[in-house]
């Protein structure tokens, strides 16, 4: 069973209209697929650097079903290696000097050929294994980044704005594979975007933020997997 997600976390944030405290409280179902939307400089980002371990909140508590990954009061902060997660960047973060393959499998803490290969099959990437991420596309470097967060098994894949420097064509089809990714690893998915119609199309909940604080909650249903 997927385990559910409460935050309970704040932060100072330092924007281009002054300094602003983030403090986002909400309970996440395991097994949804959430977006984050809001204007620039709102707490989106921040909030997916504070799950993953990268950011460190002022306050406040982060518990992963049972496991607690921070706690201020009891000084209990998990490293990024030690949470369950996927953090997939804008710029994808390949490795330019290693192959498909040798991406995803890096993101194995136990190597297993097997699913290297049934990922490169899901993505339809088996003819380019060997290639290097300069050789490919954009839409063909999203697909090794999302490849490779499936390859650690996370409890919780992050997205930050996966698809913004993608053609609406692209972006369209790649829609539908983060979703079908996202049922293929049974986690949490959390995204970050500022598209509102994908944000609608792609969601079991949309979460807006605004100057650091949750100001409505929309239930959504997704399209793709219909």
């Amino acid at each position: 069973m997927t385990p559910s997600i409460y935050i309970d976390v704040k932060r100072k944030m330092i924007t281009s209209e002054g300094e602003k405290m983030l403090h986002i409280e909400k309970e996440i179902s395991g097994g949804d697929f959430i977006c984050l939307v809001g204007h620039s400089g709102s707490g989106k980002t921040t909030l997916l650097r504070m799950l993953s371990g990268l950011v460190t909140p002022t306050e406040g508590i982060i518990k992963v079903g049972e496991e607690v990954w921070f706690n201020s009061q009891q000084k209990v902060n998990f490293k990024p290696q030690q949470r369950s997660i996927a953090y997939m960047f804008q710029d994808f973060a390949l490795f330019p000097n290693m192959s498909v393959e040798e991406n995803i499998r890096f993101a194995q803490k136990e190597k297993d050929k097997t699913k290297v290969n049934e990922l490169l099959g899901i993505f339809g990437m088996h003819k380019l294994a060997k290639q290097k991420p300069a050789k490919l596309s954009g839409g063909q470097k999203q697909r090794v980044a999302l490849a490779r967060a499936l390859a650690s098994s996370p409890k919780i894949l992050l997205l930050d704005e996966p698809l913004s420097s993608i053609d609406h064509e692209m972006r369209e089809r790649l829609q539908c594979e983060i979703l079908r990714a996202h049922e293929y690893l049974a986690a949490t998915s959390i995204m970050v975007t500022h598209d509102m119609s994908e944000a609608h199309r792609m969601a079991t909940e949309i979460i807006r933020i605004k100057n650091g604080l949750i100001i409505e909650n929309d239930e959504s249903n997704c399209s793709c997997l219909r």
